[in-house]
């Protein structure tokens, strides 16, 4: 950059005619460079974390319901499993903080079923990939048919009346069952729907629906509200055979499923990180 003394030593050696020349040259100089730089590509930006006034990504969460039921020894379980133990191991006022101790089976409340659950070769629960553990939720009704026999299974039928109002399962989504039968899990006899021969009775999804699933939707998840996926009198478990032995996962003894819209809600399923294990009790929430 020039001095002052320096420009003003110049102008006054400039006549007024080759000012006018020299300003008229100092304009269209200008012009050009100016359009030069307006046709040049915008800079490529280096990768790198976004501009801290960037719009971050969320999900909407007006409404939150807890498909979780609280866990306790009094929760039913599957026949010839033992109830959570619960032992308090440290006291507030004793020790400086409170602590239990937990003998539990892996599946027994809400909980998880891994692949490895039913399929010899299936993941266990750290290895199901946690994409497939936050999706969309889709729920079919099946109330007003469990009201006339509690051994009804989800059909084919079922699901393209579902589609047929709602469009087609999301891809990638969990389907979930409201039997209404969550509301039966404060009597262990009525949740099991054991009769005099010790059958079990309550409603889950048919082989044929499941099959359906696997080779036309794209689904990652079952939930039910029931102790299984497959029916209660159901004594070699094809659902269970069929679902998990495809790497898929399910969630059983769900609850307050009549909370949630058929279609638009997302679940996320807290399954619990375990080395080796075939399942376990999960927290189950759907928001939307």
């Amino acid at each position: 950059m020039c001095a002052p003394s320096v420009l003003a030593a110049v102008w006054a050696g400039l006549t007024r005619r080759d000012a006018m020349h020299y300003l008229a040259g100092m304009y269209v100089a200008g012009r050009l460079v100016a359009n030069a730089e307006a046709s040049q590509p915008p800079p490529v930006r280096s990768p790198g974390p976004p501009p801290t006034d960037a719009p971050r990504r969320s999900l909407p969460a007006d409404h939150i319901v807890d498909l979780t039921h609280t866990l306790s020894p009094r929760f039913p379980i599957w026949p010839g499993n033992e109830p959570i133990v619960l032992k308090v191991k440290s006291q507030l006022q004793r020790d400086g903080f409170y602590a239990n101790r937990w003998d539990i089976s892996e599946h027994h409340g809400t909980h998880l079923d891994a692949p490895a659950h039913a399929a010899a070769d299936g993941a266990t629960v750290e290895k199901i990939d946690p994409r497939h553990l936050v999706v969309p939720l889709a729920v079919v009704d099946i109330r007003e048919r469990v009201a006339r026999d509690p051994d009804t299974a989800v059909t084919i039928d079922d699901l393209q009346r579902w589609e047929k109002r709602h469009g087609p399962l999301p891809a990638g989504c969990a389907l979930a069952v409201c039997s209404g039968w969550d509301a039966k899990a404060i009597d262990a006899k009525a949740f099991l729907g054991s009769d005099a021969s010790g059958t079990l009775h309550f409603p889950g999804f048919s082989p044929r629906a499941v099959e359906f699933l696997l080779h036309e939707r794209q689904v990652v998840g079952l939930i039910v509200d029931t102790l299984s996926i497959d029916i209660g009198p159901s004594r070699d478990f094809p659902v269970h055979k069929l679902w998990l032995g495809a790497g898929k996962w399910a969630v059983e003894c769900a609850a307050r499923l009549d909370q949630v819209p058929p279609v638009g809600a997302t679940v996320f399923v807290g399954a619990p990180k375990v080395a080796t294990a075939s399942g376990g009790p999960i927290r189950l929430l759907a928001l939307w």
